[in-house]
């Protein structure tokens, strides 16, 4: 089974247990006679999809419960497996979802870690530091680059404590493994939107 996660930044692929991601250039270049089960978010690409005969898209299959208006079927198939818990997908952007019961409560957006850093640097050349991965979040810093390291970070850490309110965590993404250490029993599933693909096409027989 060849699936493609279609994101902002580039296509991620799950090759039954192979995990690989093209950049867009070479995605534009890839050529398969198998068939591909796809999401996909960026718009952009929604016609070059379409135009796939063997690119089928799952995003009509699913059937979530929700009363959020335009939640991106990136973020459904990362709830869609998760009875209880709060899921943090951490790539370009930073999305926030609550579940109880298999029902999508609401969730939250915030820019991805990277687009803090290029927004720091914008404002001036001094705050454009590289961030400190291994900043401690329980002393105030003392350097400007351990200062904005622990604006964002602290930011994003307080943002998902009080959305979580004793429920699991499951952390997906680029960066959920790295966001994932801030918390105690946070699970980091890299394949959590895949798995949600996966149960999608099993419900309705496409495979």
């Amino acid at each position: 089974m060849l699936l493609c996660d279609v994101g902002n930044s580039n296509a991620t692929f799950l090759d039954n247990h192979k995990f690989f991601s093209l950049s867009f250039t070479e995605f534009a270049e890839f050529t398969t006679e198998r068939k591909v089960f796809y999401i996909n978010v960026n718009e952009k690409l929604k016609t070059f999809l379409a135009e796939k005969p063997n690119f089928i898209n799952l995003e009509p299959f699913f059937k979530f419960d929700t009363i959020y208006k335009g939640l991106g079927v990136d973020r459904i198939a990362a709830c869609y497996t998760i009875e209880d818990g709060v899921v943090v997908d951490a790539g370009s952007a930073i999305t926030v979802d609550v579940i109880s019961n298999f029902i999508h409560l609401g969730g939250f957006i915030l820019p991805g870690i990277l687009s803090y850093k290029k927004t720091y640097a914008k404002i001036s050349s001094r705050l454009d530091c590289e961030f400190n991965t291994q900043l401690s979040l329980d002393a105030f810093p003392q350097r400007t680059g351990d200062a904005l390291s622990y604006g964002v970070f602290k930011g994003i850490y307080l943002l998902i404590k009080d959305a979580t309110r004793n429920k699991k965590l499951y952390f997906t993404g680029g960066d959920g493994q790295f966001l994932a250490r801030f918390f105690d029993q946070a699970i980091y599933d890299k394949l959590l939107i895949f798995r949600g693909m996966k149960k999608v096409i099993e419900e309705n027989k496409l495979n």
